[in-house]
């Protein structure tokens, strides 16, 4: 006799063992048709799930985010892969999560499929899904389950299978009017004719179990909306997405390229590298400004350090690492260990807290080349990092301070929609969960005292403490994170860093991990779609291109490109043989924010006649009133 609890409060007793079929029909006719799951204290389950105990209870419909989710993990388990198995028999599944905005599935074909063949796989889940199939449930042995995917030879499967460390219960779903049934964790749709409309989208490869030693896969990816219009905007925001790939655009503005002889990093060209030292720079003097005290730290550290830190255990895995004279010695991953090594030098006392320790500090991490993807994910990168060491009491004012510079820092990037979220404890972790209590409840003050609202994202804080995220909203609607700041007790505890209170005693600093940009590299990637391609002119690697109309001309352009790089414009001239709407065309193509045109008539009354990027209309103007507008608009003081 379950006692069930209602998200209302509400309390309802059951005389016997129900589902969420039953639960959704007692509340209304309405409910049952659009539920398509049932959480249970807080664990999503199938309709059809038993419930025989006391729980609080929750039915999850269609068209909450939690159904959408279920209704693209139906897609890529029953549907893509019943339409792989039927046009390509021989095909063996791997496996099919959910990721953001759909699916994938990765599947080993005889064969090689192309994005030539995504019609045909469609026109067969269309049909699949029309058919309107129920979902059934079952549950098998280790060994059940063993024999029923070894007929069918599916070897990814049995893998998956005898990995595992229960014996029972795994979990089949069969389609009622269809012999396929497949290997999944749930929950599903109780029904195909709930699935919305779908697209496949794109093809890539994968290793088996992301190790490059295993065979190649190819992943089929997909989405899948509510309804169409939903379906259509998402499609629209892919092919914007395509037009604004910063790996095209550092391409053809010439900014940076990629060679798998250096997998993972940057070949960056002059005028990338200009961007870079410009953001640098930019954020240098902002954390000078702010009481950063900036610091560099070795590259190579020995492995003693990261076991005392924790995360030796944590990270082995993503560090490079190298034997020398018998000692194991790893390429950082991050700089948090390096810089309480430089706080524990010398004795600190309360009266120097807060000391805000800042790093453009060059990791490695060894993330697999199946993960690689332009400046967002690489192997080789620089973080905009610092750490401050400060007491309990400021941590309240050190994340005002922070949240505000960051806010700031975005505004000027362009970005004024941010979103913050607050990540707590994850299941591996390192301290107890007093320090968890006191460190989480610490920032959520924080936070709060600051004024800022924010989201719970649950299970997602680091593992020496919890974090905000901070979460910017680009141009064509995509969520980037990319700040943080993280509240840690653990690690001054790990490493011994300590600081002599008021009281003369010796007390842990708190310390507070924080970036903004993230890492210079992947916000680079960012700004470049966001504005696809044209920069800001305070960004720009080149700002101003002076073109000649003919050759009589060179001089003075040559002269208003002295006087701007004295003032501090990166400027250019264009003194080619050419058309002048030849150059104009060019020059706007590498996405140059002003072209000044030099004609005869400028040289005879010393003025430009400018055209600045996007716009049609051409302004005339004296040599003073040109440098003044350029110097405004680039930010030049």
């Amino acid at each position: 006799m379950p006692k069930l609890t209602f998200p209302d409060g509400r309390t309802q007793i059951f005389n016997e063992d129900v589902n969420g079929f039953l639960i959704a029909e007692s509340i209304s006719k309405s409910l049952l048709k659009e539920a398509v799951a049932i959480s249970v204290n807080g664990v999503q389950m199938d309709l059809c799930d038993v419930i025989d105990h006391d729980a609080e209870i929750r039915i999850i419909t269609r068209s909450s985010d939690e159904g959408l989710e279920i209704m693209r993990h139906t897609l890529t388990a029953q549907v893509l892969a019943s339409a792989i198995k039927k046009l390509y028999p021989s095909a063996k599944l791997a496996i099919g999560p959910t990721v953001e905005n759909g699916f994938y599935y990765d599947v080993l074909f005889e064969k090689p499929i192309s994005i030539a063949d995504f019609p045909k796989i469609e026109k067969e889940m269309s049909k699949i899904v029309n058919e309107g199939s129920d979902i059934k449930k079952m549950f098998k042995s280790k060994k059940e389950a063993i024999d029923l995917f070894n007929v069918e030879n599916e070897i990814y499967k049995v893998a998956i299978i005898e990995e595992s460390d229960q014996e029972k219960n795994f979990q089949i779903y069969q389609q009622s009017d269809s012999k396929f049934f497949d290997l999944c964790r749930g929950p599903h749709l109780p029904n195909l004719k709930q699935v919305g409309p779908f697209k496949l989208t794109k093809l890539a490869g994968a290793y088996w179990r992301g190790d490059s030693k295993n065979e190649m896969l190819q992943r089929i990816y997909g989405t899948a909306w509510n309804n169409n219009k939903d379906l259509k905007n998402y499609l629209h925001q892919l092919e914007e997405a395509e037009k604004r790939d910063h790996r095209k655009l550092g391409k053809d503005l010439n900014l940076f390229h990629f060679q798998e002889q250096a997998a993972g990093s940057v070949f960056w060209h002059h005028k990338g590298w200009t961007l870079y030292q410009t953001i640098m720079e930019y954020i240098r003097k902002k954390l000078n400004d702010s009481g950063y005290k900036e610091v560099n730290t070795p590259q190579l550290v020995d492995s003693s350090l990261w076991k005392d830190s924790g995360h030796w255990e944590k990270f082995r895995d993503q560090m490079f690492v190298s034997e020398s004279e018998q000692k194991t010695l790893a390429i950082k991953p991050m700089n948090c260990p390096c810089h309480v090594q430089i706080f524990r030098q010398g004795i600190k006392s309360y009266k120097d807290l807060p000391i805000r320790m800042a790093e453009f500090g060059c990791c490695h991490r060894n993330e697999p080349s199946g993960a690689l993807h332009g400046l967002m994910r690489l192997r080789s990168f620089i973080q905009d990092d610092a750490h401050i060491f400060c007491t309990e009491d400021q941590i309240i004012s050190e994340t005002s301070d922070f949240c505000s510079l960051l806010m700031e820092i975005y505004k000027d990037f362009g970005f004024e929609n941010i979103t913050i979220k607050f990540s707590d404890r994850p299941k591996n972790r390192a301290g107890t969960d007093k320090v968890w209590d006191q460190a989480e409840r610490s920032l959520i003050d924080a936070v709060e005292a600051a004024g800022y609202d924010y989201e719970l994202n649950p299970g997602e804080g680091a593992f020496y403490g919890p974090k905000l995220e901070f979460v910017l909203h680009d141009a064509i609607g995509r969520d980037w994170q990319c700040g943080t700041l993280q509240v840690d007790f653990v690690l001054p505890e790990r490493l011994d860093a300590s600081y002599v209170s008021e009281d003369g005693g010796k007390n842990r600093p708190v310390m507070l991990h924080r970036a903004i940009l993230g890492s210079f590299e992947r916000f680079i990637g960012i700004l470049i779609e966001h504005y696809s391609g044209r920069l800001p002119a305070w960004l720009s690697p080149v700002q101003v291109a002076l073109a000649t109309i003919n050759s009589n001309c060179k001089d003075y352009a040559n002269e208003i490109s002295s006087e701007l790089k004295k003032i501090g414009v990166k400027s250019i001239t264009d003194l080619r043989n050419e058309k002048l709407n030849y150059k104009i065309r060019d020059l706007s193509h590498q996405k140059i924010n002003f072209i000044g045109i030099i004609g005869d008539k400028e040289v005879e009354n010393r003025k430009v006649a400018l055209r600045t990027l996007g716009k049609e209309k051409q302004d005339v103007l004296s040599f003073e009133e040109f440098t003044k507008k350029i110097k405004i608009s680039c930010r030049i003081k």
